[in-house]
């Protein structure tokens, strides 16, 4: 089945989360990306003013974990980890031992886990669409609809046409050539 994909604003995230835990309800699992590991210089501390609003894998977790889902089995995976960890904790979401897995772009390519019905991506302006394709293809793999659900901090005109290219199109060319002609072939 299409993957649905949907671009969700600041006011319905207590909504997506909602219909997060009605999916884990259901038997099935979901994947929370975030763009960065950890925000650098923080500390555990809530900051007064928060300009860095960048999601990242390891405060995400632990909100998820201690305040949004504490009744929920969550991991965490990314790059800074050893491959004995990351293959620990993939192993663990496969054989449904979690229903969340918040993670760092290494989810990208080559994991295959059918039963992944959601994938939440966090800050999904500082992704490129070609890769947002990418993340969206990792759920969708079995008879069960599934979702890809993208979070934005940015409000931008320009970040919202981009992100609705991802609403028109399943096609990973034209997505490719969209995100082409947007963002420019780069510099050598």
């Amino acid at each position: 089945q299409k993957v649905k994909t949907s671009v969700i604003p600041p006011s319905k995230r207590d909504e997506a989360y909602n219909f997060i835990r009605a999916e884990i309800k259901k038997g099935r699992q979901v994947f929370v990306i975030c763009p960065l590991i950890e925000r650098s210089g923080q500390n555990k501390e809530t900051l007064v003013f928060d300009f860095d609003n960048r999601k990242a894998a390891t405060q995400e977790y632990e909100k998820l974990k201690k305040v949004i889902f504490p009744d929920l089995k969550i991991g965490l995976l990314h790059g800074r980890m050893r491959a004995k960890d990351k293959e620990k904790i993939m192993q663990q979401f496969k054989k449904k031992k979690l229903d969340i897995l918040v993670s760092t772009s290494v989810v990208e390519v080559g994991i295959d886990i059918p039963n992944a019905s959601v994938m939440m991506v966090e800050g999904a302006e500082r992704f490129g669409l070609s890769q947002l394709h990418q993340f969206r293809g990792r759920v969708g793999r079995s008879k069960h609809q599934s979702y890809c659900l993208l979070f934005s901090q940015s409000w931008q005109e320009e970040t919202k046409n981009r992100l609705k290219i991802m609403l028109r199109t399943n096609d990973g060319f034209k997505i490719a050539e969209a995100d082409l002609k947007l963002r420019g072939p780069g510099e050598i």
